[in-house]
């Protein structure tokens, strides 16, 4: 367990404004994870490695992009004991975001809504900061995805490139690389999850990906993030998309695509007449969990026993973590539950999906 309890400093947290002390607790952890103060929120990584999508993961807790945009933490996420992390949202070009505020609390819902809109410093600084990370060093370390978006002025015709471009400069770092088509916070985005607009990204994807292992002689899959605001008919046009160009015989094709479900949602349905509660954003935490629940179940029974499923959204306890396995997830990834219930969450979640589900490592 952390040195420091996270219940005794949370109202603290909680008494700043909801960007400003995320900017302060990530600048924290950036210069303390090379020093003896990381014992204050150090804890023993629990061993329960699992085979997916080629690569084996230490354990099935990771942390969800979107935390540390600019991958400043690395170091500090391996030592809370996550079997693997995902920085960014990247883009091409550092870009500043959407106006402030743009990111609120709702403590009563265990709830966050947040319209950041891919902040974040650009590729050079964001692969640089990857680069110095120190977590290979360790014996067995944490496997690291990298998150790629589109700048905000790219023109949603265009998005291809920026994708490209992205993918191709983080292929030799990455552990796997997702794709972010699912942020509701840059406009038309979302567009890319449907009909021949989500055909025309996975081909040039997978064309892509197979140059790539080429030159660097390195398997590196995709995953896909997905929305939980799809309904069951756009859901079965995505999954049928996927068996067609990602599958063959009904195995994936060289270990190369997963999906994350999901994103946050638009929806405000278990957040109404709360403060905040009709900011416009994502809506992530508590109020998400069923929303995904339902996308990873559906996805699960379309897709098949074997396509990777990484399972997000409203995973605030232990408990919420064994249900995303249950739904189909393979692993699962946390955010908003850190916010709220420290480092802590995340050894307790993997020593319940221990119990719960076998390694296949």
């Amino acid at each position: 367990m952390p040195l420091l309890p996270y219940a005794l400093i949370r109202p603290w947290l909680f008494a700043w404004d909801a960007e400003t002390i995320h900017d302060v607790t990530l600048r924290w952890l950036s210069a303390t994870q090379h020093s003896p103060l990381r014992h204050l929120y150090a804890q023993s990584r629990i061993n329960d490695p699992v085979h997916l999508a080629g690569l084996t993961f230490p354990n099935r807790v990771g942390l969800a992009a979107g935390l540390d945009k600019n991958a400043l933490c690395i170091d500090a996420w391996q030592a809370m004991g996550f079997g693997f992390v995902e920085v960014g949202t990247v883009t091409p070009v550092g870009q500043p975001g959407n106006p402030k505020p743009r990111m609120f609390r709702l403590p009563k819902a265990q709830a966050l809504i947040n319209r950041l809109g891919f902040n974040n410093l650009g590729l050079s600084t964001f692969l640089a900061n990857v680069a110095t990370a120190r977590f290979r060093q360790q014996a067995s370390p944490m496997l690291l995805g990298l998150n790629i978006g589109k700048n905000a002025h790219t023109p949603i015709e265009q998005a291809h490139d920026d994708y490209r471009a992205c993918l191709q400069a983080v292929y030799p770092l990455a552990d796997y690389v997702t794709v972010n088509i699912s942020s509701p916070n840059t406009q038309q985005l979302r567009e890319l999850q449907t009909d021949q607009a989500f055909v025309d990204l996975l081909q040039m994807l997978a064309t892509e990906r197979k140059n790539l292992q080429h030159i660097h002689q390195k398997h590196v899959p995709l995953f896909i993030k997905i929305a939980p605001d799809l309904n069951d008919g756009a859901l079965q046009q995505l999954c049928d998309t996927l068996k067609t160009h990602c599958m063959a015989h009904g195995k994936v094709k060289d270990d190369a695509w997963g999906v994350i479900a999901t994103n946050t949602t638009l929806s405000r349905e278990q957040v109404q007449g709360q403060p905040h509660a009709q900011e416009t954003g994502g809506l992530s935490g508590a109020p998400l969990r069923a929303a995904s629940n339902r996308v990873i179940r559906f996805l699960r029974q379309s897709l098949g026993p074997d396509f990777p499923i990484v399972g997000v959204g409203g995973v605030m306890s232990a408990d919420d973590a064994v249900e995303k396995i249950q739904a189909g997830a393979n692993l699962v990834q946390i955010y908003t539950g850190l916010i709220y219930a420290g480092p802590a969450l995340v050894t307790s979640s993997a020593q319940a999906i221990q119990r719960q589900a076998p390694s296949t490592g």
